[in-house]
């Protein structure tokens, strides 16, 4: 039988996972899912990270997609402000993405 997970539970272990991405690195959505045992549920752990908008002390702008693009730029209030953000930590990029093989931290 499979095992259902609270949403809050489940929430609670991805803030855990995101409060300790190291300055300079990012991490994936799916690094998160595997890392907290629910390796397919990458995509809820943006739902996760966008319910959460109150926190700003939590390094949301680490978290990119697998490619390394920037997908959650679209929840902050300037479209450059995760872009920014990273570059100010000394995250480099390759066109439109971080440059994933150097800056990944996996959980």
């Amino acid at each position: 039988m499979k095992r259902i997970v609270s949403n809050d539970n489940f929430f609670a272990r991805v803030y855990a996972v995101v409060a300790r991405i190291p300055f300079g690195r990012v991490t994936t959505y799916g690094a998160i899912a595997e890392y907290i045992g629910s390796k397919s549920s990458a995509r809820m752990v943006g739902w996760a990270l966008n319910s959460d908008k109150t926190n700003l002390d939590m390094p949301y702008h680490r978290v990119v997609n697998r490619n390394g693009e920037l997908t959650g730029s679209k929840y902050y209030p300037n479209p450059n402000m995760m872009r920014e953000l990273l570059e100010s930590e000394g995250v480099e990029f390759i066109e439109n993405a971080v440059d994933i093989k150097k800056y990944f931290w996996k959980p």
